[in-house]
């Protein structure tokens, strides 16, 4: 039991580790100027985009591509401006986008 329970703790460790380092990388490549996981700010919630795209097996891919050259029209009028500069970084953040 002693070991299921470790196992338990260090999964949960190791997930939260990888939100913690995407969620960096969200600020790294200033996603949350715009965007926030509940609040609505410029930009949808990332718990709105995760809704949205639920079910929705090539999501990661499309959002990685929104993410690097940009939308219009998806969310409202405001359209969200690409950010090559994070291409490096955009499959991560879908990713972590879709945890929400």
């Amino acid at each position: 039991m002693k070991v299921l329970s470790a196992l338990a703790i260090a999964a949960a460790l190791a997930t939260s580790g990888a939100a913690f380092a995407d969620a960096d990388l969200a600020k790294k490549n200033a996603c949350i100027a715009c965007h926030d996981a509940t609040a609505k700010k410029l930009g949808p919630t990332w718990k709105d985009v995760a809704a949205k795209h639920k079910g929705d097996k090539g999501a990661e891919a499309k959002l990685a591509e929104v993410i690097v050259k940009g939308s219009k029209g998806v969310y409202g009028k405001i359209p969200m401006p690409p950010q090559a500069k994070a291409a490096g970084d955009a499959a991560a953040l879908a990713k972590w986008i879709m945890t929400h």
